[in-house]
């Protein structure tokens, strides 16, 4: 089968290699792959810059659908290797009919990501004033979904271009706002119509990060899922956080995937019956050949990305 290795580091160390099919081997399920998703931790990885670091040579991927042996399409994920012809999953279940492939792999990570940052973490309830950052990205785009099927009294998108805003606006925003403007807290508060916000989905980091804080509302709640600029934001004292009865929490799918292995079939149940009902849109999103992963990689890393990026082993 073909296989994508990263040997260095870089868009440049992501080489394609023919290599024996994996085995597998107790719980583990064998998909013949028709796509895998791309994520910025996958990003991060080939950049070397993500908190977790592997040894290389590295199998990325965390996800993929495929079919299994007895001709079932199934949604599978695993903690390396989908970026292959062949995957060996660790957690999988199967794909509705009603649910195309790039909708799965979109709710694989990006839609379990914003379903427990809103849910497990955000404990959003109905009336909230929710804003998201990166809010035309996978995770954001979900996001503002589920905060207006949730009952979020208003939802605010940060998003850095018109299109994007656009984008994020035709997804059911009530406001969007300029991410790259110098004062991100000011322009939520703004677009909440001058009041602070009670939930804030927060993933750049940096001055950004420090700038949306001063936007929260009293017992508001910060949920942090990246750190998409790479700069450090300023310290927080614990005991700050008393001021205002403010939350900041950070959520990470890996651990919550890898500690408690029921709640990616639950959740994924969930948000298919969302999909069913009408109340996610999952289409957005670019497909490229697995031989160019190297562009999509870098695509994702300018920023110049939808929705769901995937890599096609099918055509």
């Amino acid at each position: 089968m073909h296989a994508i290795s990263l040997t260095g580091h870089g868009p440049g160390g992501l080489e394609i290699h023919d290599v024996p099919d994996p085995v597998a081997a107790g719980n583990q399920t064998l998909l013949r792959v028709r796509s895998a998703g791309v994520n910025f931790s996958d990003v991060h990885i080939v950049e070397g810059s993500y908190s977790l670091k592997p040894p290389l040579p590295y199998r990325p991927g965390i996800e993929a659908v495929g079919t299994a042996a007895d001709g079932r399409r199934m949604l599978g994920r695993a903690r390396q290797g989908a970026w292959a012809e062949v995957f060996v999953a660790e957690q999988f279940l199967e794909v509705p009919d009603f649910v195309s492939d790039r909708a799965a792999l979109a709710m694989a990570t990006q839609g379990f990501t914003a379903w427990h940052i809103l849910r497990t973490m955000a404990r959003i309830t109905r009336g909230d004033t929710v804003a998201v950052m990166a809010a035309a990205g996978g995770v954001g785009s979900i996001a503002v979904q589920l905060a207006k099927a949730w009952g979020a009294r208003r939802v605010i998108g940060a998003a850095s271009t018109p299109d994007k805003r656009a984008h994020v606006a035709a997804l059911g925003a009530d406001e969007t706002v300029d991410s790259t403007t110098t004062d991100i807290g000011a322009a939520l508060v703004e677009a909440n119509g001058g009041r602070m916000v009670d939930v804030i989905l927060e993933m750049h980091g940096g001055p950004q990060l420090d700038s949306a804080l001063a936007a929260l509302a009293p017992c508001g709640r910060m949920v942090i899922f990246g750190s998409a600029s790479g700069e450090p934001s300023t310290p927080v004292r614990p005991e700050s956080l008393m001021a205002g009865t403010r939350t900041i929490a950070g959520f990470s799918a890996y651990n919550l995937v890898s500690d408690r292995h029921e709640v990616f079939p639950e959740t994924m149940v969930g948000l298919f019956g969302m999909i069913k009902k009408g109340q996610l849109d999952m289409e957005t999103g670019r497909s490229y050949p697995f031989k160019d992963v190297a562009q999509a990689v870098t695509d994702m890393r300018a920023r110049v990305t939808t929705g769901k990026v995937t890599l096609d082993f099918a055509g």
